[in-house]
C-alpha cells in the first residue's frame, strides 16, 4: 500500500478510473449483518467511496487509511455529496482503530485493501473493537478481463506481469499482488473468534460475458479510453513510471508510455482497441468474504433468509450469453 501514500500518487486519478462496486454487493453485506447499525468502520478506505455508501446505513461510519493524500480525497468527496455521518482518519488498519472502543464496531470493512495488511496484527485488533455478534466483509478484485477478446487479455496479462524492467511484473508491490491474484485465499478469519464464514469467488473467462465460473462481482461496458485511464492507477504502473520518468503518456503530450506501448500491441491483433470511444465488455476476477464474531445471539427468523446473493451466478446464465448487455459504466474503486 506504500505506493499509495506516496505524496507523487495521483489520488483524483486514482478516485476517477477505480470501478465502482454495484449495488448488489452493498445490499449481499447489509443482508449478512445483524443487529445494531451503529458503526461501522471502513479499513483502507482510499478516497472513502464505500466509506461513503455504507455510510448511509449506520449512525456513524470511519473510513481509515494510511495515505494523506487518500484522506483529503476522501473528506473532499464527502463535502460534495453532503456525507455528514461519515469521519475519515489517517493510519493504518492495524493501529488506526486504537481510539476506537472495544466491542463498539457493528459492522468492518475492507473494500480492494485487505491483501495489504499485515494478518497476525489484523486479527488481533479485529477480536478488540468489533462486537460480538457483528460483521466482517472484506472484498477484493484482480485482473480485468476483455471478455470478447480473448488475445488482447493475453497481451494485457504478458505486459502486467512480465518481470522484464521494462513491463510491469517487478513493479507489483507483494506480496499484497499476490494475495490479491489467489482471491485472498490466505486471508482466513480465525476460528476461535470468527464464525459463519462465507467466501463467494469469480474466475472471469474469455469465452464471452459471464462465461467464467462463480458468483460474479464486477461486469461494466467500458470504453477503450476508460481502460486506459484505469490501467493507469495500477500500482505497477506507478512503480513503472518512478523507473521510466522520460516515459510520458500520448495524452499527456509525451511519446508515449507502457500503456501505450501495450494498447498499440493489442491493436494489431484486435483493430476495434484503436479506437478510444469503442465499447468491450470487461469482467474482473473477485473475491468476497464474511464472516461473524462468535459470541453473539442466534438469527432470528426473519433474518434467516436475508441471505440471498444478488451477484450473478454464472451457471445460471443462458448459452446466448453472447447477447447480454453489460450496464455501461463511468469509471471510479482501489487495486
Amino acid at each position: 500500500m506504500a505506493t499509495f501514500a506516496k505524496s507523487a500518487f495521483n489520488t483524483a486519478s486514482y478516485a476517477a478510473f477505480r470501478p465502482v462496486y454495484p449495488e448488489s454487493l452493498y445490499k449481499f453485506v447489509l443482508q449478512y449483518h445483524r443487529g445494531p447499525k451503529k458503526l461501522c468502520v471502513d479499513l483502507g478506505c482510499g478516497p472513502g467511496i464505500v466509506t461513503r455508501k455504507l455510510g448511509k446505513h449506520f449512525d456513524k461510519t470511519i473510513g481509515i487509511d494510511p495515505s494523506a493524500g487518500m484522506i483529503r480525497q476522501a473528506r473532499e468527496g464527502a463535502q460534495t455529496d453532503g456525507s455528514l455521518k461519515v469521519e475519515f482518519w489517517e493510519g493504518s488498519a492495524e493501529t488506526g482503530t486504537a481510539a476506537i472502543d472495544s466491542g463498539s464496531v457493528d459492522l468492518v470493512v475492507a473494500a480492494q485493501a485487505a491483501h495489504w495488511f499485515d494478518q497476525a496484527k489484523l486479527w488481533l485488533e479485529m477480536q478488540r473493537i468489533v462486537r460480538p455478534g457483528g460483521t466482517l466483509a472484506f472484498w477484493g478484485y484482480k485482473d480485468h478481463v476483455f471478455v470478447d477478446y480473448p488475445r488482447a487479455t493475453e497481451i494485457m496479462q504478458r505486459y502486467a506481469y512480465d518481470e522484464h524492467p521494462d513491463k510491469l511484473g517487478s513493479y507489483w508491490p507483494q506480496p499484497g499482488r499476490s494475495i490479491l491474484q489467489d482471491q485472498l485465499r490466505t486471508i482466513k478469519p480465525p476460528e476461535e473468534d470468527w464464525e459463519d464464514v462465507h467466501r463467494e469467488l469469480y474466475e472471469p473467462d474469455t469465452k464471452g460475458p459471464y462465461s467464467g465460473e462463480g458468483k460474479n462481482l464486477m461486469a461494466y461496458e467500458l470504453t477503450v479510453g476508460s481502460c486506459k485511464s484505469y490501467v493507469r492507477t495500477w500500482s505497477s504502473y506507478h512503480g513503472w513510471a518512478e523507473s521510466h520518468p522520460d516515459a510520458v503518456a500520448r495524452d499527456k503530450g509525451g511519446k508515449g508510455d507502457i500503456m501505450d506501448e501495450m494498447f498499440n500491441e493489442i491493436a494489431k491483433t484486435d483493430k476495434i482497441f484503436r479506437h478510444d470511444t469503442f465499447p468491450v465488455n470487461v469482467e474482473w476476477g473477485s473475491a468476497v468474504i464474511r464472516a461473524r464474531k462468535r459470541g453473539g445471539p442466534p438469527p432470528s427468523e426473519s433474518s434467516e433468509h436475508s441471505d440471498d446473493l444478488e451477484m450473478i451466478d454464472v451457471s445460471s446464465v443462458e448459452e446466448d450469453a453472447g447477447t447480454t448487455v453489460y450496464p455501461p459504466h463511468v469509471l471510479n474503486a482501489r487495486d
